[in-house]
């Protein structure tokens, strides 16, 4: 038996259809809770760039899914690593070898669009990071024209000052970054990762020191929420095996820089790879790829001093971390087990294991969404994917999120949010 409908009968089909479309794109459009992007490292875009892929997070099934026109390019060869401004509208990616830093405005609907591209004052930059007025960039070398993989020398730091937009013939957007700032001390644009030791007479209230030939190589950098203090992990290369440091340095009111310590790095294990800090700026932690440990550390009169408990046990190759900034949780991406090991932080900011959970092939990077801080994503460098976790937020377990992990352009190095609310 066919059912038959008369036309005002139709209409009414029609019209409720029409509304359950609309409904269903507005709910497409109300439901994204953040943005993500995730660079990739091999060379596919237009002049052999590297690419940004952009996801958007539906915010009640954790799906993640490509925008329109997503990937774009890196504007640069080889981005390893990007960070967002504190007012979510720009992304700043480092292109390796380029040794530049490209700056990105964040379109409403998620897009890129470049801005202002500058260089970096050392060799090879790896890292960045940034508080609201300051981008800082660490470079694995120094900006001396001896240095080189084949004669290389310690590493380096540079602070960039992020602007106020300007009017005029040549307008620009807010957050473009200016010139780079001189270190009083040498007169040069940056601040060395030296190794230091306290000379004969010497005491950490003289400052009189000692510089070891020692190449000391950076590996990553993290700036407390409080904006207070800087600090990049390193480890020393001449040594078999290697050992690990991490470097603080103060941050003055127009972002210059001043080593803590009197420049002498805290001890940090063998090889550290990458550094995260709590909400409260109380805490920090580091992960080291050799022994496959968390380093905790309370954050107290301008230096370090280890957590009671630390190292904390991690996986094999711990090679990125986050910190959740409104619940007690932080996950390490372990790259060579393929997985993110999850903790609960106490009072005492001690770290308790809660479990593993399978990720891609060699995750490199681990991002935590801005919006609910409920949803990990890691960036999978060997899978050339992205996976997603929703986290519970009662006890900081993880489930890997429907359809994850989602495919991305190849070698995927780094990745990085923001809210969808706040973009512009």
């Amino acid at each position: 038996m066919r059912m038959k409908f008369n036309k005002s009968s139709q209409l009414l089909l029609v019209s409720a259809a029409s509304l359950l479309a609309a409904a269903a794109m507005t709910a497409c459009g109300t439901l994204t809770t953040d943005f993500v992007y995730v660079t990739s490292s091999l060379a596919a875009g237009t002049n052999s760039y590297g690419e940004i892929d952009v996801f958007e997070i539906n915010a009640v099934s954790g799906f993640m899914r490509q925008i329109p026109t997503s990937p774009f390019p890196s504007g640069g060869r080889d981005p390893v690593a990007e960070a967002v401004s504190s007012d979510n509208n720009n992304l700043y990616v480092v292109n390796q070898d380029d040794n530049t830093i490209v700056q990105f405005l964040i379109g409403s609907d998620g897009k890129l669009y470049p801005q202002n591209t500058v260089n970096t004052p050392g060799i090879y930059p790896l890292a960045l990071a940034v508080n609201g007025a300051n981008l800082f960039v660490v470079d694995t070398y120094e900006p001396l024209p001896k240095c080189s993989t084949a004669d290389p020398c310690p590493g380096s730091v540079g602070v960039f000052p992020l602007l106020p937009a300007t009017t005029g013939s040549n307008p620009i957007p807010s957050g473009a970054p200016g010139t780079p700032l001189t270190n009083p001390g040498n007169g040069a644009q940056y601040w060395p990762l030296n190794l230091f030791s306290f000379s004969a007479g010497g005491n950490s209230t003289n400052c009189l020191t000692q510089q070891s030939p020692d190449v000391i190589t950076p590996t990553a950098v993290n700036v407390l929420v409080s904006g207070s203090d800087i600090f990049v992990t390193a480890y020393d290369a001449t040594l078999t095996p290697s050992v690990g440091y991490v470097f603080g340095f103060s941050i003055g009111s127009g972002g210059a820089l001043t080593p803590l310590n009197c420049g002498v790095p805290f001890a940090a294990g063998i090889h550290p790879t990458a550094i995260g800090s709590d909400s409260s700026s109380t805490y920090v932690y580091v992960t080291d790829s050799v022994s496959g440990d968390v380093l905790g550390f309370t954050v107290a009169s301008g230096g370090l001093t280890p957590l009671s408990g630390s190292p904390f046990p991690a996986g094999n190759q711990p090679s990125a971390i986050a910190v959740d900034i409104k619940y007690p949780y932080a996950y390490v991406a372990n790259a060579l087990d393929g997985n993110v090991s999850a903790y609960s932080i106490g009072s005492g900011g001690s770290l308790t294991p809660i479990g593993y959970y399978t990720a891609g092939l060699q995750p490199m990077a681990i991002g935590i969404d801005p919006s609910t801080n409920h949803f990990v994503f890691t960036a999978n460098f060997l899978g050339g994917n992205v996976s997603d976790f929703e986290m519970n937020i009662t006890n900081g377990t993880l489930v890997n999120t429907q359809a994850s992990p989602y495919r991305a352009n190849a070698q995927p190095t780094a990745v990085a949010a923001i809210p969808h609310a706040t973009s512009k």
